[in-house]
């Protein structure tokens, strides 16, 4: 190479240099390959993926979780662990994640809307309120304050202060009055550009009442505050239902949020992880004593006989014959028990014959139903508590593909998924519902008993720790402990504080331990919401 040809490639490379620097950082930082924006509906979806499960730890407390087999129903004291290699049963919560991430998501996914060219109030923006409140929700019940006025600043607030239990619950309730305002503003103007939306494919008029019934839970969750005048729970409560046209709520189980599952989105239990977990798990006794108690037909469907009262001369279809392991239970023995055949297991027929399995809810119009007849029960609204108690009841029921008259019920007959035998049962909802213990007792104490028992039976395997955020606002239903359950024989209130969060915005979380907690992040401790 002769040196004209290199002296003009020195210049050349000097151009594209002085060009390079004329860039700012910002510039340079750019991948050009990687893209920048994405549709809301995309943007959508992974918010709905977080609303099954966003999940980032071990521990599986990173977010809001509904596996329907997953460790929350464990804490909901619905089935054992017996073999400690893979859980226990101990209540030894330590951090939990919040949904920080999921909520950018959501400013990203309104962001896209109006960047291409959606009005100011749109789909994307009325259910971004939705979301707002779903998340907060989910964060300030599992630790109390958390950051919110300051919150979401990107990079001119990375150390938020932490606002109190109470604003929290404020601004989650105007977020979801302001949800259903427009919601209602763009199904009057024809407004169906949503798109992605696989839970409820698109329809508005579905997220609405989702919206509406949801408020009912936070409403219902917020019941040791309702003489709080801020809050204003009992006229919010009865405002929603005595005003359908204007708040609309969930009318069928056709209308649940719910993730169904098929041969992609395998139900956890199938039959392709039958040998990992069909022995390794058996019903609990909070669980079982209470449909036994009540001789629940509900008890066939989703569990089996107890081995060694079949062979004690039972029948399949004894509600004796079915037999729960207390959640407190030294492990190694409810491991010995469980071999021996003395603890009902899972059904298998009903979870591990089909990829599909059943739908998980994340809320229903079961829980609604009771939640409608907890409210009355109160003496927030008018109405008949009964009626909403029995339309709960009934709901829960059909879910389990019980209905008045013959029903059968199937049950594997050596201890495999391949072999079942099918047994009759009559099953009447008016008998059942005559019962002494189910009976509704009126808009008493034990009126309410009732309502919050049948709540927390319809909750089985679903809901995600609905059951538990119920039994510790109620105490209902009692809870059992033991050596198994660990925590010094305490259920736990809440989780600490994420690790992150001591790193990065130690100064304020510590300010916030102190006026909680007395300055100690603990498990045991009573947040606001609960006094």
């Amino acid at each position: 190479m002769n040196v004209r040809v290199l002296f003009c490639l020195s210049i050349t490379v000097l151009s594209l240099l002085l060009t390079s620097c004329e860039k700012s950082f910002d510039e340079l930082e750019k991948d050009p390959n990687r893209p920048v924006n994405a549709p809301a509906s995309l943007v959508l979806r992974g918010i709905l993926n977080d609303m099954y499960n966003a999940s980032n730890s071990p521990s599986g407390f990173a977010g809001v979780t509904y596996d329907p087999w997953g460790a929350e129903q464990r804490y909901n004291q619905f089935y054992d662990s017996n073999y400690n290699y893979y859980a226990t049963n101990e209540y030894s919560w330590t951090t939990t994640s919040l949904n920080f991430y999921t909520l950018k998501d959501v400013i990203k996914m309104e962001q896209e809307a109006k960047r291409a060219g959606a009005a100011d109030v749109n789909p994307y923006s009325a259910l971004g309120k939705f979301f707002r409140a779903y998340f907060y929700e989910n964060m300030t019940r599992r630790v109390g304050d958390v950051p919110l006025s300051e919150a979401l600043q990107g990079q001119t607030d990375l150390e938020p202060k932490y606002d109190d239990q109470k604003t929290v619950y404020i601004q989650i309730l105007k977020w979801l009055e302001e949800a259903n305002t427009d919601l209602t503003s763009v199904i009057t103007k024809g407004d169906n550009t949503l798109a992605g939306d696989y839970l409820l494919g698109n329809d508005l008029r579905k997220w609405q009442k989702v919206v509406n019934t949801y408020k009912l839970r936070v409403l219902i969750n917020l019941s040791k505050k309702e003489a709080d005048t801020d809050l204003n729970i009992k006229q919010t409560f009865a405002d929603v239902i005595t005003n359908s046209a204007k708040y609309p709520v969930m009318t069928s189980m056709d209308d649940n949020l719910q993730f169904i599952y098929n041969s992609v989105t395998k139900y956890p239990r199938n039959q392709d992880n039958f040998g990992q977990s069909a022995t390794r798990e058996n019903m609990a006794k909070t669980y079982i004593d209470l449909l036994v108690a009540r001789q629940d037909p509900r008890l066939f469907v989703v569990a089996e006989p107890a081995a060694v009262k079949l062979k004690a001369g039972l029948k399949p279809t004894d509600f004796t014959a079915f037999v729960g392991a207390s959640s407190g239970e030294d492990l190694q023995d409810m491991s010995t028990k469980a071999l021996q055949g003395e603890y009902s297991f899972q059904n298998r027929k009903r979870y591990y014959t089909t990829y599909a399995g059943e739908p998980v809810f994340i809320i229903s119009y079961p829980e609604l139903q009771f939640n409608i007849a907890e409210g009355i029960n109160r003496g927030w609204s008018t109405g008949n508590a009964a009626d909403y108690y029995q339309k709960g009841i009934s709901a829960s029921m059909g879910f389990y593909g019980l209905k008045d008259g013959d029903n059968t019920v199937t049950f594997s007959r050596d201890g495999g998924i391949s072999n079942f035998d099918t047994y009759p049962i009559k099953f009447t909802l008016a008998d059942y519902l005559a019962q002494p213990l189910v009976k509704y007792a009126g808009n008493t104490a034990d009126g309410l008993q009732q309502i919050l028992t049948q709540k927390y039976l319809a909750f089985f395997q679903n809901s995600g720790m609905e059951a538990w955020y119920n039994q510790r606002r109620t105490g209902v239903p009692t809870f059992l402990t033991g050596v198994g359950t660990g925590n010094s024989g305490r259920i736990p209130k809440r989780w600490q504080y994420p690790n992150n969060e001591r790193t990065t915005n130690g100064t304020n979380l510590n300010a916030t331990l102190t006026s909680q907690y007395g300055g100690n992040d603990d498990i045991n401790a009573t947040m606001w919401l609960l006094k």
